[in-house]
């Protein structure tokens, strides 16, 4: 009988991760209550199958891949649900939260009788072509990921317990994320001052390794900007108010909530960004 996995939160990452677990041999699950057209679509398209929240609850395995801003809700929601399942399984947490939050969630679900495991991604939603994120789990034992890896995806262990995985998450988006923050802040302080083509001259010469990055990586965070504001926020939890850092990104937060309400709006910051990418 084939492993069993339910995702909450079949959004680009949860369905492509969703279709790399079926390619390995797993029955996927979503639960899909609430969610749009474009959602059931997407899980469709992916061979998931949509579910009602106590097929969720008897799966062997349940990952929560949602906004960062939802984890600690998704965790109270279920928690009732997986209590009452007959069968235990484990909940491994995958969302881009700082260990604090993780251990809220870890707590919430502690008396359900799941086993709670700490994950984290990075990387880019697997596809046909590539190998796909890498999942870090901490918490539980090498079982686990090694039964990951027999379905296909590229799991490694953290040492530590709940929280390990999230601080690793926390760190590495910080320097991915927090660049993009960066580029975006004086792209935009360019563009007003009036220096946005010697700039891109400038870099195009000095450093054409980052503006390349930035050409790939300023446009491919718009669609997502709406949930880096969370994970921003999450970052500076992590840092703690006695850190300088943490105001760093509790203002990056603040520059993708700009982009995140632009693409709601007339789309200027957008368009300012493109131009100043493409060197106009």
């Amino acid at each position: 009988m084939p492993t069993t996995i339910a995702i909450i939160g079949a959004g680009a990452m949860g369905s492509a991760v969703g279709q790399r677990l079926i390619q390995g041999g797993a029955r996927v699950l979503s639960f899909t209550e609430g969610r749009s057209q474009r959602t059931l679509d997407r899980v469709r398209a992916a061979g998931i199958e949509p579910a009602a929240i106590a097929d969720i609850a008897a799966a062997d395995l349940i990952f929560s891949i949602v906004p960062p801003a939802e984890a600690v809700g998704v965790a109270h929601g279920f928690a009732p649900v997986l209590s009452a399942a007959g069968a235990k399984g484990t909940f491994i947490d995958f969302n881009a939260i700082n260990p604090h939050s993780m251990r809220e969630v870890g707590s919430v679900l502690s008396g359900t009788g799941w086993d709670i495991l700490d994950g984290a991604i990075i990387g880019l939603p697997p596809k046909p072509d590539n190998a796909g994120p890498k999942f870090y789990v901490s918490g539980g034992d090498d079982g686990i990921v090694n039964r990951l890896k027999a379905l296909g995806l590229r799991t490694h262990r953290v040492d530590g317990s709940i929280g390990a995985a999230s601080a690793l998450k926390m760190v590495y988006a910080g320097i991915n994320k927090g660049l993009v923050g960066l580029g975006t802040t004086m792209l935009l302080a360019a563009a007003g001052s009036g220096s946005a083509a010697s700039l891109h001259a400038e870099m195009a010469e000095s450093m054409p390794e980052l503006l390349a990055r930035f050409q790939h990586s300023i446009p491919d965070m718009y669609p997502k900007a709406y949930r880096w504001v969370a994970e921003m926020e999450e970052i500076a939890e992590f840092l703690g108010p006695d850190e300088p850092g943490a105001a760093l990104f509790q203002a990056m937060a603040e520059v993708f909530a700009r982009i995140a309400g632009d693409q709601n709006g007339d789309g200027r910051l957008v368009s300012t960004l493109d131009g100043v990418l493409a060197g106009k």
